[in-house]
């Protein structure tokens, strides 16, 4: 299936357009483009280190056409759903924190200050 595919001249590939620009400067955009490129390699990689423990566990020893060809049964799946969905509530945690302090502000401080000196 990915037999072949020169996967170095692949990641230099560009698509069509402009890239999407989300912050004023655009090293922040790259540096979070590149934050979450990692994330999902590791994610990926968790994955592939889950299957060998439990290649593993259930056989004592391990060959690559065993990682490559093994298939998670539906409880396996969930688990790793619910580690992955962790894993990115954890890195994402920073963005959320920012999205609710834009949904719901702070009062200005003299606001605070205004309504605990009233009698």
């Amino acid at each position: 299936m990915t037999e072949g595919r020169d996967w170095i001249e692949r990641s230099g590939a560009r698509a069509k357009g402009r890239r999407p620009a989300f912050f004023d400067e655009p090293a922040v955009d790259r540096l979070y483009s590149l934050t979450l490129a990692l994330a999902s390699e590791l994610s990926a990689t968790r994955e592939r280190l889950d299957t060998v423990e439990r290649l593993l566990e259930a056989g004592g020893s391990l060959r690559r056409e065993d990682v490559e060809a093994y298939a998670p049964d539906r409880a396996t799946g969930h688990e790793r759903g619910e580690a992955t969905r962790a894993y990115i509530a954890r890195i994402m945690r920073g963005f959320q924190q920012e999205v609710e302090a834009m949904e719901h502000p702070d009062p200005p401080i003299m606001d605070v200050v205004e309504a605990l000196t009233r009698p």
